[in-house]
């Protein structure tokens, strides 16, 4: 954001402050200051007028100039195209020193005496204005002949341009940032003066508007009718320092307003809202497009409020009927838009998205006053407006809380003060606490911490009396610290069982991951700005982000690709919480003598060992996942403890082409859910234990889950745990098959006797005969 002295001094009144202070409480407020470049014009530059001009005898291009500069009438030489009789101009008289470092003297130009030079605002130090000398006119104050040139503070001026977070639209405009010094300065902010004559012609004779409902944008519609249209000087200097340059003269004024107000505006051309003649009243229709933005219509499209303005509906004459057009769109609702639409933009989309002026009423009379004394244009008499009911933001806080925040005792009064400067309205306040209403254009104010960070940076960071740290000694060791501990011992289980780690972005693909079935960020919680495309919302879930890094594993030659990875993933509602993810794709192990360079692929069993390994024992229970990423028949529940903590599966061969990898298991567990606290010695037994198997036929289709749901049901003494150990299935079997089960038995009183571990056996067998009907092999 540029500004200058000058131009700030309209809002605000800067006497007494230097440029050196303004550039520092720039600094100390949170605008920081990129550069600071001072227009100083030369001596012995003065102002002269052009008293007759004729063309020179013996050259096309060169004029004879006689030019009053005050004290005396000067014959000058002058090349430029725009140099006429009549015109007020900048003249270096003889001795002059150049910025270029031209010294001025007496020549002769073809045989012509010339005594001076008539400057273009480049050859004065000034900001490039084009080409052609420099015409000045009233809009710069009083130019004396034969006063120097150099004691005019328009043109004398300093420029400064600062760096503004993206949250701080309102700081991009003058006004805006005027707004800020008041508060630093305790200085009243200039207001302006809005009239209306209500003796002229009525817009409703030239325009009409229609519009749906709940667009949920702001205008405000002025009519003028456009005659003898001129840019002032000033105008076009202060264009020229922030470097911006539009096609006609009626789009630079408006680009001037809006620079200074930070109202967004725009010109419409009368006839492109008319089927008829001039007389025709223009028929404006509001709408929605197909993806909800309002829509500006006349013959065809004109603008999209807020993002673009067509060029067929802008003014293509300096005369007639034009519609001007003052908009505000609250930032985060274009903003959201935006996002997901992707539409092509105009030059004012920035300030729309970051947070334009909402005081609509304030800019467009500012631009038509502004038109009316550059121009003998006659403005039509009301206006036309649409407004959304604004819902007043209130942040309660009390003084004890801004005091304990910052660390130090504010008066109330001052605390008063910066707030009402800031334009934030504290008259609901009570003796002891604050009730704030936040101003619409500081959107980016939300809670108790932005009403304080608002008064530390006015009162400024160095003003804030410092205190010696109290040290005392204090338990460290909060959840925080268990909760890294326990991240990083995994962490390290995890890589000393031979998976790589990997860290990704907590923002994932919108599309990417819609299409495998997770569900992803409420679109009115979605992000409004996301860095990438492809990184749109917030990851749900770590298994894409496994899955793309282990494709990229693969493609750098890669045939054994291990990789887990601890992170954040979010709910709908954006809740968080921590996940821990494994993906094994490919080769068992790398090739080596033991396998003859020809490893096994990785299979259900191995990565369901490798990752018990990392988390501790695990069972399994078969499912099916909500996504579909997963094997239709190879994808598990995983419980530790009997608790439900994840789900683990091989990719689906579809899922494993889409990615170019080979045979490919994944496991994603909820990380709060994985045990990890102190050890808890118990007693164990001395005695020797004793080890059993049992072979029991039982139907293909049975679970195995019902098989040890039975007998953990017995409550068998003395048994320890079973598992199994292995199956077998042959055509003499059918549709049965053969599962071996081992049993291991001890007591902690005797070394167990055959007796009683047979009477277990039978126990067992009695149990799973009784409750599904099947008995040994």
């Amino acid at each position: 954001m540029i500004v200058t002295r000058s131009w700030l001094n309209e809002w605000i009144d800067l006497s007494g402050i230097s440029t050196e202070e303004i550039a520092k409480t720039f600094n100390s407020i949170g605008l920081e200051v990129d550069r600071i470049q001072e227009f100083r014009v030369p001596k012995k530059i003065v102002f002269g007028k052009v008293l007759e001009c004729e063309k020179h005898p013996d050259a096309d291009k060169l004029n004879v100039c006689q030019v009053d500069i005050g004290w005396s009438i000067r014959q000058i030489v002058c090349g430029a195209a725009n140099v006429r009789t009549g015109l007020t101009v900048a003249v270096a008289t003889l001795g002059a020193n150049m910025p270029s470092g031209l010294v001025i003297k007496p020549v002769k130009l073809r045989g012509v005496d010339s005594d001076g030079m008539i400057c273009a605002a480049s050859e004065l130090g000034l900001a490039d204005m084009g080409k052609g000398i420099l015409e000045i006119d009233a809009s710069m104050g009083e130019c004396k002949l034969g006063d120097e040139v150099s004691i005019n503070l328009l043109f004398n001026d300093d420029l400064i341009e600062i760096e503004l977070t993206a949250n701080r639209g309102d700081c991009l405009s003058i006004r805006g940032v005027a707004r800020d010094l008041s508060a630093a300065f305790d200085r009243p902010i200039k207001a302006y003066t809005v009239t209306d004559n209500d003796d002229k012609r009525g817009i409703g004779r030239v325009f009409s508007l229609s519009h749906e409902k709940d667009l949920n944008v702001n205008l405000s519609y002025k009519a003028i009718s456009l005659k003898d249209l001129n840019v002032p000087t000033l105008i076009a200097l202060r264009l020229a320092q922030i470097e911006e340059e539009r096609k006609s003269k009626v789009e630079e004024i408006l680009l001037y307003v809006t620079q200074s107000t930070g109202v967004i505006l725009r010109a419409y051309e009368h006839e492109f809202f008319c089927t008829g003649g001039e007389d025709e009243i223009a028929q404006v229709i509001l709408s929605k497009d197909a993806n909800e933005f309002a829509v500006i219509k006349g013959k065809e499209t004109a603008s999209i409020v807020g993002i673009v303005q067509k060029d067929v509906s802008k003014p293509k004459k300096e005369e007639g009927i034009i519609l001007l057009e003052a908009s505000y769109i609250p930032p985060d609702v274009i903003s959201r838009k935006m996002s997901k639409s992707k539409i092509e933009s105009g030059p004012f989309f920035y300030k729309t998205s970051r947070g334009s002026e909402p005081d609509l009423k304030a800019g467009l009379a500012y631009c038509v006053d502004l038109i009316e004394a550059s121009s003998n244009s006659a403005t039509f008499g009301g206006r036309i407006e649409l407004t959304e009911t604004y819902n007043e933001k209130i942040v309660c806080i009390t003084k004890e809380e801004i005091d304990e925040i910052i660390g130090a005792v504010i008066e109330k009064p001052v605390i008063s003060k910066i707030l009402q400067n800031l334009g934030f309205n504290t008259s609901k306040s009570s003796l002891n606490s604050f009730i704030i209403s936040v101003p619409q254009f500081r959107h980016d104010i939300i809670n108790k911490q932005d009403i304080v960070e608002e008064v530390v940076r006015m009162v400024g960071i160095d003003n804030i009396p410092s205190k010696p740290f109290i040290l005392t000694e204090d338990n460290r060791l909060e959840d925080n610290y268990f909760e890294y501990k326990k991240r990083s011992i995994f962490r390290h289980r995890a890589a000393n069982n031979g998976f790589y780690e990997a860290i990704h972005f907590v923002f994932d693909e919108k599309k990417t991951l819609n299409k495998y079935g997770f569900e992803t960020t409420k679109e009115e919680l979605e992000l409004l700005n996301p860095i990438v495309q492809t990184l749109d919302t917030l990851r749900p879930t770590l298994l894409t982000g496994l899955l793309k890094a282990a494709s990229n594993n693969v493609k750098n030659g890669y045939s054994s690709v291990r990789l887990f990875e601890i992170g954040s993933v979010f709910t709908p509602l954006r809740d968080e919480s921590y996940n821990m993810a494994f993906i094994f794709s490919g080769d068992k192990e790398t090739e080596n003598l033991t396998n003859s360079g020809k490893p096994s692929k990785v299979d259900f069993a191995y990565f369901v060992q490798k990752v018990s390994d990392v988390v501790g024992g695990v069972e399994l229970r078969e499912t099916k996942t909500t996504h579909v990423l997963s094997h239709d028949f190879q994808s598990a529940t995983v419980l530790i403890a009997g608790v439900k903590v994840g789900e683990l599966f091989r990719v689906h061969p579809n899922v494993e082409k889409d990615y170019d990898l080979d045979i490919t298991y994944m496991c994603e567990i909820d990380f709060s859910k994985i045990p990890h606290r102190l050890k808890v010695a118990t007693a164990t037994s001395k005695y020797q234990a004793s080890f059993r198997d049992l072979s029991v036929i039982m139907p293909e289709i049975m679970s195995y889950e019902k098989v040890k749901s039975v007998i953990e049901s017995a409550d068998i003494a003395n048994l320890i745990r079973f598992y199994p150990v292995d199956k077998y299935s042959d055509e003499i079997l059918g549709q049965n098959m053969s599962l071996s089960l081992r049993f291991v038995l001890q007591s902690n009183e005797k070394t167990l006797d055959e007796e009683d571990i047979t009477s277990a056996m039978d126990t067992i067998l009695t149990a799973l005969k009784s409750e599904l009907g099947i008995g040994l092999r």
